[in-house]
């Protein structure tokens, strides 16, 4: 299913995608930022209001999401997570998380994934 781009659309925010699914993205504060929004990017707080991790962009196809979003703090990261959200669900599934490069979309993404580009075995992905 992941690898039949023609079934994802990209999203560059993160607002046209469910809260759920946001949620399992966000910051201990339930916070996610926008593309292109001010963040805290890296430990040193200058305004704690701000949130620490990115949305850089969704795929959506059908019940599926992956998205890719960066964490800042002590060792800036770039993060995909996949999950699955059908109507009627109550809360979405983790399928997968990955942690590796900034990745420009979904093509990347797969060529990341096939090429063993993104790293699935440590947690360290909230």
């Amino acid at each position: 299913m992941l690898e039949d781009s023609s079934r994802f659309h990209e999203l560059y925010v993160a607002i046209k995608l469910p809260p759920a699914i946001v949620g399992l993205c966000a910051d201990d504060r339930g916070r996610f930022a926008e593309p292109g929004q001010n963040w805290r990017a890296t430990d040193a707080v200058s305004d704690d209001s701000l949130p620490r991790k990115r949305l850089i962009w969704a795929a959506v196809g059908g019940e599926y999401y992956v998205v890719h979003y960066e964490r800042g703090g002590r060792g800036h990261s770039f993060h995909v997570l996949i999950a699955t959200f059908a109507k009627g669900d109550q809360k979405p599934k983790v399928v997968w998380r990955g942690l590796g490069e900034r990745l420009k979309n979904h093509s990347a993404f797969l060529s990341a994934l096939r090429s063993g580009k993104l790293d699935d075995r440590l947690d360290y992905y909230h």
